[in-house]
C-alpha cells in the first residue's frame, strides 16, 4: 500500500479530485469562517463554467453580506441599491435578452425592503435567476432581526427571541412566490454538507438552463447559517440549523416545470 501511494503524483491531471473553478478570483474569501456564501459562490461559478456562459453571464448584488460576491466571482457584475436587485436584472434582462443573469441576495435584503421588488418580478416571469441565501438574520450590519428570523430565536433587536404579538411571524418567501404564475422553478436546499451542496449546485445549474430555453423565473433559495450573528461555532450552527430552521424552512424542490409539488401529509 505504501509503494502505491508512493507512486501516486498528484500532479498528473488523472489523479486530481478538485480544482478551484478559474471564475472564482484567486484571493481569501472574507467571509466568517463557517459561512455558507463562499460554498453557494463555488457552486455558482462551477456551473457557469461548465455550461461555458460566463461571458455571457450577468449577475445583480445588493446591499449586506452579498454584496461581497464581486470580490471573489471572476463575471460581470453590476450594483444594486438595496432590495432593488431583480428590478435592475429585470432592466439588463430585457435590454439584453441574450444574456445571462441572476441576482445573489440574503434575506435582509431580499425579504424586507426588496419584498415588492421580488415579488413584481417574479409574477411577471422575468426569465432571469434569484439565489436567495437565508440565514434567518442580518449577518453583515450587526445580527438584527430579520423577516425570515424565527419564533423564539434571539438577535440582537429581539434579544429575548422573536413573538408573534409585537414582531409578527417569519415570512416563507420560497413558498409564497411559488404561487405566482411566473415562475418556472423554485426550491430550497442548502450547502452544510457535500451532498446538500452537489443538490445546490444541480439546483442552480437548473435554474440557468430554464433561463436559456427562456421559459421563466427560477427562484433558489439556500438555507445557510450565520454562526457569527448566532454566536456560535461553524459546528454548533450548522447543527442548531438541522435542528430548527430545516423543520420550518424544510429543503426540496417546491414548484418545477411550473406546477406545484404536493407534499405527503407526513412530510
Amino acid at each position: 500500500m505504501e509503494e502505491q501511494f508512493a507512486k501516486l503524483d498528484i500532479r498528473k491531471p488523472e489523479n486530481i479530485v478538485y480544482r478551484k473553478s478559474n471564475l472564482m478570483v484567486d484571493r481569501p474569501l472574507s467571509y466568517c469562517p463557517g459561512c455558507g456564501h463562499g460554498t453557494v459562490h463555488r457552486m455558482l461559478m462551477e456551473v457557469l463554467e461548465e455550461m461555458d456562459i460566463a461571458e455571457q453571464t450577468i449577475g445583480v448584488s445588493p446591499v449586506g453580506c452579498s454584496v461581497l460576491a464581486y470580490d471573489f466571482l471572476n463575471v460581470d457584475m453590476l450594483g444594486a441599491a438595496h432590495g432593488r436587485a431583480p428590478a435592475l436584472a429585470t432592466a439588463i434582462k430585457r435590454l439584453w435578452p441574450h444574456r445571462f443573469v441572476f441576482t445573489y441576495q440574503g434575506d435582509g435584503d431580499l425579504a424586507a425592503i426588496g419584498t415588492a421588488e421580488t415579488i413584481h418580478a417574479c409574477n411577471r416571469g422575468e426569465n432571469i435567476t434569484i439565489i436567495f441565501i437565508n440565514n434567518g438574520i442580518y449577518g453583515m450590519t450587526g445580527g438584527q432581526m430579520a423577516p425570515t428570523t424565527l419564533l423564539g430565536m434571539r438577535s440582537s433587536t429581539s434579544p429575548y427571541g422573536r413573538d408573534v404579538e409585537h414582531m409578527g411571524h417569519p415570512i416563507k418567501m420560497t413558498e409564497l412566490i411559488a404561487h405566482l404564475p411566473g415562475v418556472n422553478f423554485v426550491t430550497r436546499q442548502s450547502v452544510h454538507t457535500p451532498v446538500n451542496a452537489r443538490r445546490t449546485k444541480k439546483a442552480i445549474r437548473k435554474g440557468f438552463e430554464i433561463q436559456k430555453a427562456k421559459q421563466g423565473l427560477s427562484f433558489i433559495e439556500v438555507v445557510s447559517n450565520c454562526n457569527s450573528g448566532w454566536k456560535m461555532t461553524p459546528v454548533q450552527a450548522n447543527k442548531w440549523m438541522e435542528e430548527n430552521m430545516f423543520p420550518f424552512y424544510p429543503l426540496g424542490d417546491i414548484k418545477v416545470d411550473g406546477k406545484l409539488i404536493e407534499k405527503k401529509e407526513n412530510e
